[in-house]
């Protein structure tokens, strides 16, 4: 088989199901951004200062790797900085042959200079839209639709949901809640999890990364979780290949699992990509999907994400086409509109690799 390098990747049309907005921006532009509102950051050259960011994220713990989003969330204060770092994530991920990704991000953490929930959400909307537009220009097409996500530890959850339903037909494609899972269990917004199953509107939960087996069962048990954020401590439940049966119920209905390998090797939940349990979920058939999480934290991007998993595990187009049709056929737009991305744009271009 002809070794698939990392810049054939590139070329290959991607879907990505868990990306932060804050977690993806430039270090130039946080540069920037500090000096024009007056934050102070650890490094000011560029390449330093995204060199620091992936070394401060390499600590083992979720609670590290969360303290490194001080900084890029203090940059994203103003309507200005919210446009630019939408705009520059619609562009960067279109450069690397993304064609549809959904992109989460907390209105409530970008309030601090006097923004209004609205204000974010329509900022950050036309980032997105400008950004797309431009890459379209050069030739490059993609499609991203949003999730508003809810921090776990604060009081905020329905709020937020609330706000995600008013935006449903203006971007806003789901619901989402993320933070330190320990402590504080996804059960605690349950209000906010059943207005939205009586608003027949679509929700992800983060569970299943930091904390184990009991996060994943209330995720999908008590709050109805259409996918897992992160979800890979399911493999907790396995034993010499034997499903338990949580896992057996997560696989039989095909929940899908937006593993962040890179990350979660960062995090502690895995000890190596090479070790990562992508591989026997993936064989195992689960409804896997690969994804970055936070491009600049991790110092990665989509294709470099497969790129790993291509090297540890042998892995082919094939493999790549299933987990990218798996991520489409998961995504939270209408199924007409997967369908067509699927048809149109993945299997055409997996057709030409494959051969």
């Amino acid at each position: 088989m002809v070794a698939i390098t990392h810049a054939d990747i590139v070329t290959a049309p991607k879907a990505l199901l868990h990306d932060h907005l804050d977690g993806g921006l430039r270090p130039a532009t946080i540069v920037e951004l500090a000096a024009a509102v007056g934050h102070e950051l650890p490094e000011t050259d560029p390449a330093r200062l995204g060199e620091w960011f992936v070394e401060a994220a390499d600590s083992g713990s979720l609670e590290r790797y969360l303290e490194t989003f001080a900084h890029t969330v203090a940059v994203m204060q103003t309507e200005e900085g919210l446009h630019r770092v939408a705009k520059e994530c619609a562009l960067d991920l279109a450069a690397d042959g993304v064609v549809y990704a959904e992109i989460r991000y907390a209105p409530e953490q970008h309030l601090e200079r006097g923004l209004t929930l609205d204000q974010v959400v329509d900022a950050v909307h036309a980032g997105f839209e400008d950004g797309c537009a431009e890459a379209a220009a050069r030739g490059t097409r993609i499609r991203i639709g949003t999730l508003l996500t809810a921090m776990r530890h604060a009081a905020r959850s329905q709020e937020i949901a609330e706000l995600a339903v008013r935006y449903r037909d203006t971007g806003v494609v789901g619901f989402d809640i993320a933070g330190a899972e320990a402590g504080f269990p996804p059960t605690r917004h349950l209000d906010a999890f059943e207005y939205l199953q009586r608003e027949n509107f679509h929700f992800t939960i983060h569970a299943g990364e930091a904390f184990g087996l009991p996060s994943i069962w209330q995720a999908i048990q008590w709050c109805g979780a259409d996918r897992l954020g992160h979800g890979v401590r399911i493999v907790d439940d396995i034993t010499a290949g034997k499903l338990g049966r949580l896992a057996s119920y997560v696989r039989d209905k095909r929940i899908p699992l937006e593993l962040c390998p890179s990350s979660n090797v960062q995090t502690g939940a895995a000890p190596s990509i090479a070790e990562h349990p992508i591989g026997l979920l993936r064989d195992l058939r689960f409804r896997v999907t690969v994804n970055t999480d936070n491009r600049l934290m991790s110092g990665t991007s989509m294709s470099r994400e497969m790129a790993l998993l291509v090297e540890a595990f042998d892995w082919g187009w094939s493999e790549l086409q299933w987990l990218t049709i798996n991520a489409m056929k998961s995504a939270f737009i209408p199924y007409d509109e997967r369908l067509a991305i699927i048809n149109d744009v993945i299997k055409p271009a997996y057709a030409k690799l494959l051969a």
